[in-house]
């Protein structure tokens, strides 16, 4: 039995079958995917992304990761933020349960 269960979202709308019902996510990619909500509802990524000097960047970037780490599914201390190419960041940490989820941003 799943201890987490969530909608799935992709492109900011429910993921439906083919029989038109919403699709599930459980356990780790359920708390995948409310991270990057969270992110993405506190408007640090489009702070970050608009910022041009790096020791902004990097502050904005720790933000995040505080963000992150507030979430008490995580394992403290394992959540890190790291720049794959401009405009785009992947999430990684690790979960209590579920072990490590990765969110590209």
């Amino acid at each position: 039995m799943s201890e987490y269960i969530d909608l799935l979202i992709a492109d900011n709308d429910l993921v439906l079958d083919l029989s038109r019902q919403p699709l599930l996510i459980d356990d780790r990619s359920s708390i995948a995917q409310d991270i990057a909500h969270m992110i993405r509802d506190s408007g640090l990524l489009v702070t970050l992304v608009a910022e041009r000097d790096r020791l902004r960047q990097r502050d904005c970037i720790q933000q995040m990761e505080l963000l992150v780490e507030a979430d008490g599914r995580l394992v403290p201390g394992t959540a890190l933020i790291t720049q794959v190419e401009p405009g785009q960041y992947l999430v990684t940490a690790k979960t209590l349960k579920f072990g490590s989820i990765e969110v590209t941003l």
